[in-house]
């Protein structure tokens, strides 16, 4: 009941679902938003009970896709629980992987209650879905949202939090053949909703455009953002004591350690001929 469960969850037919185990080759992934935890990847694997050398390869693929699961749903029938459901329990309590049981089927058969009990003892949330019917997935998001890991949705800002509630932000946004016709890159798209998300401002324009866009503005702003590309041809009209930065700069920020990022940078300039430098 994977396939049927994930289908209903990202309402689209996304997975091949037959009433014969196994269906599930490969892990199929669907990207989706789950409010209000943004944008996540559902990955629906291949179940770890497959047997013989073609088995084999289903499960080494499902323990990869393990690898990259901050958390996971684990589904098992409702009226049944074995050692293979406690098998996939003990591996991500090993990975230290949030996980929460979905009991589908559950128009067919209650879970037992003394599986329920045990989960709860080991502070694992358990629903009872029925995936045909549509039943308990609004449980089962909410159960997703409350097991997601710390700081999944209190993201860190991406620019509001350098601008500030009541100030001004001025993106510069190339418009060039190398851009997408009728709409902005999705980087650009995030700044201007963070922004707003602060309560800041945004002024948008085109590189040409900024010198006549600052020179009508009562005072100044408190940040100028501009694509990398542009960034000499900006930086000549952002005038002095106004701080300029680069999308890509922001998003170093969002994703990573900018810090530890701009120390490694520095630390270029002190390699010598047969350094070795870690790419990871």
């Amino acid at each position: 009941g994977k396939s049927s469960l994930l289908n209903a969850i990202t309402r689209q037919q996304v997975s091949i679902v037959a009433p014969d185990a196994g269906t599930t080759t490969d892990p199929v992934e669907k990207p989706m938003e789950l409010l209000p935890l943004g944008p996540v990847l559902f990955i629906d694997t291949a179940g770890l009970d497959d047997v013989g050398a073609l088995g084999e390869l289903r499960v080494k693929k499902t323990l990869e896709a393990f690898d990259r699961t901050d958390l996971a749903i684990l589904v098992a029938e409702g009226g049944q629980w074995g050692e293979f459901e406690e098998q996939i329990l003990a591996e991500l309590a090993s990975r230290q992987t949030p996980v929460v049981v979905a009991f589908n089927k559950a128009d067919l058969a209650e879970p037992p209650p003394d599986r329920l009990k045990a989960l709860r003892a080991r502070a694992c949330p358990s629903v009872r879905t029925c995936a045909k019917e549509g039943q308990g997935l609004q449980e089962l998001r909410e159960a997703l949202i409350a097991a997601a890991p710390e700081g999944f949705i209190e993201n860190p800002a991406i620019v509001g939090d350098l601008v500030g509630p009541g100030e001004l932000a001025v993106l510069v946004v190339p418009i060039d053949k190398a851009a997408p016709k009728g709409r902005l890159i999705l980087p650009q798209v995030q700044a201007i909703r963070d922004l707003l998300d602060s309560d800041a401002m945004c002024l948008v324009v085109k590189e040409r455009e900024l010198r006549a866009g600052l020179a009508r503005l009562v005072r100044p702003p408190k940040l100028v953002v501009t694509d990398s590309q542009a960034f000499l041809k900006v930086a000549a009209d952002t005038p002095a004591e106004v701080p300029l930065t680069s999308f890509s700069i922001l998003f170093s920020r969002f994703k990573g350690d900018l810090v530890a990022q701009v120390e490694g940078a520095l630390a270029i300039d002190d390699l010598k001929a047969g350094d070795r430098v870690l790419i990871a």
